[in-house]
Parts: C-alpha cells; sequence; structure tokens
C-alpha cells in the first residue's frame, strides 16, 4: 500500500487539528539498544488532554518510543528532542522527568514485592510532586481499597494493572504513558480498565497508550500515529484509521 500524498504531508507537519503549540512534543527521535537502530527518526505532536494511540505491528518501535520518552537508560537516545510543557526531557534522566510529570506504566507493571496494595501507593508518594490522594484512587479502583492491605504481587492480572495505573495517578501526572495495558486480561476485566481510562479521559490527562488491541485503543483515542520498522508511516486522527481498512490491514494486521 502506498500512502497519499496528503498522508506524509500529515506526518511532517504533526498533523496539528489545532493552532495552539502542542503540549507534547516529539521531534526527530532516534534511539538505540547498543547498536540496533530501533527508534529511527520518530516525530510526534500531542495537545494537552488528548489521548494519543501508538500503534504498529510487534517489533515496530511502539514501546521503545515510550521508554524513550520517560528517559529510561534503554533504549540510548542518541538524536532528537522531546518536550513536555516546554520542559526538555530529551536532557533528562528517568527520575527528573517523573518529577516533570511523566508517568510510565509498563507492561510488566512493576508492582513492588513485600508491599501491600496500599504500601505501594504510600511509596509512590514519598518525594514530590504528589498526585491523587490513595482515598481517591480508592474511588477509582474499589477493588483496590478492598485489597488493600493485600500484598501487591498477588493479586490478579487485572487488578495489578489497576495498582499499575493507580500508582502512577500517586504521582502529579502531565504526560501518562500506558504500555499494553490490556494484555493479558480477561474480556470483563479489559472493559473494566477501559472504563477507568475512559474516566482518566474525561479528566483531560494527556496520555499515550500502546496496545495490540488496536480497535479499543483507537476508540479510545482522540488521535492515532502508525510506526513501522521504528519509522511513523500514518498520523492522524483516530477515527480514519477506523475507517480506512487498507491501511489497518498493511501496518496493523486487522
Amino acid at each position: 500500500m502506498t500512502l497519499l500524498d496528503t498522508d506524509y504531508d500529515k506526518i511532517r507537519t504533526g498533523h496539528k487539528d489545532r493552532q495552539e503549540p502542542a503540549y507534547f512534543q516529539v521531534h526527530a527521535v532516534e534511539a538505540y539498544y547498543g547498536e540496533s537502530y530501533i527508534v529511527q527518526g520518530v516525530s510526534f505532536n500531542v495537545h494537552e488532554g488528548e489521548i494519543l494511540a501508538l500503534l504498529g505491528r510487534n517489533g515496530a518501535g511502539k514501546t521503545s518510543t515510550l521508554r524513550a520518552i520517560a528517559r529510561v537508560d534503554n533504549p540510548a537516545l542518541r538524536h532528537g528532542e522531546i518536550w513536555l510543557d516546554h520542559q526538555p526531557l530529551h536532557k533528562m534522566k528517568a527520575h527528573q522527568a517523573s518529577a516533570c510529570g511523566v508517568a510510565l506504566v509498563p507492561e510488566d507493571r512493576r508492582i513492588i514485592p513485600g508491599l501491600t496494595v496500599e504500601e505501594n501507593l504510600q511509596l509512590a508518594q514519598i518525594a514530590p510532586p504528589v498526585g491523587w490522594s490513595i482515598q481517591r484512587i480508592y474511588e477509582l479502583f474499589p477493588r483496590l481499597g478492598e485489597r488493600r492491605k493485600q500484598e501487591g504481587v498477588t493479586l490478579s492480572g487485572g487488578e495489578q494493572q489497576m495498582l499499575a495505573i493507580g500508582r502512577a495517578l500517586a504521582r502529579d501526572v502531565k504526560l501518562l504513558l500506558l504500555d499494553e495495558p490490556y494484555e493479558g486480561l480477561a474480556p470483563v476485566i479489559v472493559q473494566e480498565i477501559e472504563r477507568t481510562l475512559k474516566e482518566i479521559k474525561s479528566l483531560g490527562m494527556t496520555t499515550v497508550i500502546v496496545e495490540q488491541n488496536a480497535i479499543a485503543a483507537l476508540k479510545l483515542a482522540d488521535r492515532a500515529v502508525i510506526l513501522d520498522m521504528g519509522q511513523v508511516v500514518f498520523d492522524g486522527a483516530a477515527q480514519e484509521v477506523l475507517d480506512n481498512t487498507k491501511l489497518r490491514e498493511e501496518y496493523l494486521a486487522i
């Protein structure tokens, strides 16, 4: 499939649907695992309050892009700029980016062994900036409130995902990065996580979501960026991807 010239124009310009400057900007980012060139000149913009679905086949570079944004050690960022609310994330380490409001919820959730649900949440609030109160997190996830004294790693997969998201919200989040939030969850739990993400969306939290369940992510998102072999091949409205069968078949296999 060959994208139309208008599609390439959208990619080059970041397909700005609004006139105001983007709240979050990724420009020409290149990142490597050792000498493996994984993220190859990725650029996109996200306006404040938008949800962006970052999509692509396995190995397209989605998780690596999220990790580069969060400024974790691997992959190594060797070129490009990342700006959040006028702050240069590309000049920061992971802990500095976190202090600036970047929250990554990784696919493996990283629940801390030996700590209860409540202790996991309290630990997230040891250093400023503090976000939601623990009580507010329990209101969003009543199941966590019911299991507050239970060791976090003994929760079900869906409950651990709730805890991972809750732990992110316990910080003062400006940019929420979600890596495969529906991975390995039963359909009924996926619906519950989806309800939570819709509530987060209603609060205007700027979010980037990587998800193999592309249809679910697109229905939630305002916009979509599709990666292929570490490069952006589409940047536009989420509805455009839902409406474009050829695009989905070519780059998402759906």
